[in-house]
């Protein structure tokens, strides 16, 4: 800009608010708090009162390693009290949440009375789309894995599993011969054989109770699972019913009930149980993958690399998985569309995220080309059309 030089520095918000959820308690704690960090903010970590333990650990060792007291914190305590105080603070800079879609919307809310920064990381109905061009055996392991990896207690579990028609019949008859096989093989989450433990909660069990039960009232059929567990595990003996145990379940339409009318179609369960249906072409497929008020996470399974392109292309989603799923480059933007949230976490996103732009103008013109050219006020004479 000839004699003006502009820069733009990235500063630090200040205070900020991390709240984390029961699910990866450690994960996603440390991808929030390494960020705010490195950009120079001040932390209160509120954790889920289901799982405060791990954040109370982290912030013993931060310590320990010389973090100087009072950049990070941790506050335990329930949301509806402790989150709401924390977040309603009018020193809080910004408040970065991952949550409930209901929570998310209730702490944006109160965010927005202070003007705050808000990311949300939210809830979400993974579609995975298998074609007759997938390697079948590999998508069935893929789907096992995307379902019910953690009980089926993360964002991005694929939870709609979408399969063409061709290979529909061979796929439903894998997928539930390796879901029975989890569910021989569930038992106490101290025993390192276990492939499968509970769910975290009365309240989460029965979220996933009351969503299969009413998908069982609209006459659709039960694939496997479908019950809560009671008996006793043949793998160690552990009595399920003193637990929150729900199978690997796996629903899908006949012709008696249409799984599209069901409420697992379109809410979040938050557990291992999943719908399947068949699709006759692409473009179904999209429409199918599309029908949801979430957008977060995605899985297509082709060895068809342009299929891939032109289906992911279309998907509404902040991550798409090819032959894949969960994976995430730590550099890469994390992050949803829709209810399942606002803003992105990983990589530069997050550290952005985490600091406000100050844009700096300096004037090195020397004395006498100011008085020329900068005296907005002086008497008389022609000159250029000046401001006013």
């Amino acid at each position: 800009m000839g004699e003006l030089h502009n820069w733009v520095d990235r500063k630090p918000l200040g205070v900020v608010a991390l709240i984390t959820p029961f699910n990866h308690p450690l994960l996603i704690a440390v991808k929030k708090i390494a960020p705010a960090l490195a950009a120079g903010n001040s932390i209160i970590l509120k954790p889920s009162e289901l799982t405060p333990l791990t954040s109370l650990v982290l912030g013993r060792l931060l310590k320990g390693a010389g973090l100087p007291d009072g950049v990070f914190t941790v506050l335990p305590g329930f949301g509806h009290t402790t989150g709401k105080a924390l977040v309603e603070h009018s020193l809080i800079k910004k408040v970065d949440v991952t949550g409930s879609t209901g929570a998310g919307r209730a702490i944006g809310a109160i965010a927005g009375q202070n003007l705050a920064h808000y990311t949300a990381e939210l809830g979400g109905k993974a579609p995975l789309i298998v074609f007759e061009k997938a390697d079948l055996d590999l998508a069935v392991n893929g789907i096992a894995f995307a379902s019910f990896i953690a009980s089926g207690q993360t964002c991005v579990a694929a939870t709609r599993i979408l399969v063409e028609a061709s290979i529909y019949p061979q796929l439903v008859e894998k997928l539930k011969t390796k879901a029975e096989s989890i569910t021989r093989r569930m038992g106490s989450p101290k025993n390192p054989e276990s492939m499968m433990g509970p769910v975290i909660s009365a309240k989460q069990l029965e979220n996933i109770v009351r969503l299969v039960d009413e998908a069982k009232s609209k006459g659709v059929t039960i694939v496997t699972g479908g019950e809560r567990m009671t008996d006793t595990s043949s793998l160690d003996g552990t009595d399920l019913s003193k637990g929150y145990y729900y199978p690997p379940t796996i629903i899908c339409s006949n012709e008696h009930g249409d799984i599209f009318n069901t409420k697992l179609w379109k809410e979040e369960a938050f557990g291992p149980a999943i719908v399947i249906v068949p699709f006759a072409t692409e473009h179904e497929a999209i429409l199918h993958a599309n029908d949801s008020e979430f957008g977060l996470g995605a899985a297509v399974w082709t060895q068809d690399l342009s299929q891939a392109f032109r289906i992911t292309d279309q998907i509404e989603a902040g991550i798409c998985w090819v032959n894949t799923h969960h994976r995430n480059d730590p550099s890469s933007p994390w992050g949803g569309t829709g209810s399942s949230g606002v803003g992105s976490e990983n990589g530069k996103d997050a550290y952005y995220a985490y600091t406000t732009t100050k844009s700096t103008i300096i004037n090195y013109a020397i004395t006498e080309a100011g008085i020329a050219n900068d005296d907005w006020f002086r008497d008389g004479g022609e000159g250029e059309v000046r401001y006013g």
